[in-house]
């Protein structure tokens, strides 16, 4: 079975080297909690493959043989452009991954069909920054599902698409949509990224949710990955959960993983510990 590393070395090394192709995995968690830093990371990972395999094979190292980084890597997003994008990438990872990977990444702004039907003045949003690199001539669409598909159908097959986020869609609904679409559009995103055969990770804040709701969503994702922050003593860590992921969630039990203590280094987002039941 073909994979696409997520970029995270630890996670992709324990499950046999990423996603399989054609997955759409949910990266749903708490404010902070390191799902958009996980975002981030894949993002750049992915990217830097392409354009500096050294500076790839220094803060990643080798990929596991039947899994490789997706050759194009777009990042959509409902609300910001592109520059604000790669100031928040330096935030996360050092700045000479964001200098060479942000090369190979095209940034899709939707904001003009996001914020149409809103009290947004428009001159606050529509100089459309089309993309990091240079997408051309991408017009206006009636709707946000329009505009969302357009770009998921030219350019999803084999690479990696971000969805930023589905909070801000959902926050929309009522607008293009009733809530009642949300997890049937997601449904059909999942089913298409089959065919696609490239990875397609979704953000989501969780905590904007009913649990009804919030596992609606979940059980419309190939994956969802649940990021948290958890309490012991006078500190705080972030933790990832494999919530559900057909492909991939029988390796980690093969292992006895029920948690991982996560952390945001030079290279984004990391996995720091193991938790297993003892």
């Amino acid at each position: 079975m073909r994979r696409t590393t997520f970029g995270i070395r630890r996670l992709d090394t324990t499950i046999g080297g990423g996603a399989p192709a054609g997955s759409l995995v949910l990266l749903s968690g708490e404010a902070g909690a390191g799902a958009r830093e996980f975002a981030y990371t894949a993002a750049a990972m992915n990217a830097l493959q392409s354009v500096d395999e050294d500076l790839f094979d220094l803060y990643y190292g080798d990929v596991t043989p039947g899994a490789e980084p997706a050759p194009n890597v777009h990042y959509i997003s409902f609300t910001a452009e592109g520059p604000r994008l790669r100031r928040e990438m330096a935030f996360v990872l050092d700045e000479e991954i964001t200098d060479a990977a942000t090369e190979n990444i095209t940034f899709h702004d939707l904001s003009t069909e996001y914020f149409r039907v809103s009290p947004v003045p428009h001159d606050w949003y529509s100089n459309r920054t089309a993309s990091i690199t240079s997408l051309g001539g991408d017009e206006d669409r009636s709707t946000v599902p329009e505009a969302l598909g357009d770009v998921l159908s030219d350019h999803a097959t084999d690479n990696l698409v971000i969805i930023d986020s589905l909070t801000d869609l959902i926050s929309a609904a009522g607008e293009d949509m009733s809530w009642a679409a949300i997890p049937k559009l997601l449904k059909g995103i999942t089913r298409a990224t089959y065919e696609w055969g490239g990875l397609v990770l979704v953000l989501l804040n969780h905590e904007t949710l009913s649990s009804e709701r919030h596992g609606q969503l979940v059980d419309a994702a190939d994956g969802s990955f649940l990021f948290e922050w958890e309490s012991g003593g006078s500190t705080r860590a972030r933790t990832l959960v494999v919530r559900q992921f057909r492909g991939i969630l029988s390796a980690i039990e093969d292992e006895d993983i029920v948690q991982f203590e996560t952390e945001i280094g030079d290279a984004g987002f990391d996995i720091s510990d193991v938790r297993k039941i003892r």
